[in-house]
């Protein structure tokens, strides 16, 4: 397991390699998509009881860092 950031981690055996969070097998996107949906942190954290409110901060951090990357889009070779 590799931490990418503070409290997020990758592992190749782990929900498919996604970034989860401290390696519980709870994904990045899955927060993320809680969040965009409306669900206050509360309920998220009532859902996820292994979680804590640190973690749904890493969750956008982790999305702000990732907006920031510099992204190249290659021609698909035909």
């Amino acid at each position: 397991m590799i931490y990418i950031a503070e409290r997020i981690t990758v592992d190749e055996n782990l929900c498919n390699g996604k970034p989860t969070i401290r390696g519980l097998g709870i994904t990045v996107k899955t927060i993320l998509e809680f969040l965009f949906a409306g669900e206050s942190r509360e309920e998220i954290l009532h859902q996820y009881p292994d979680l804590e409110m640190e973690d749904l901060d890493a969750c956008l951090n982790f999305a702000l860092q990732m907006a920031d990357h510099k992204h190249t889009i290659l021609p698909i070779a035909a």
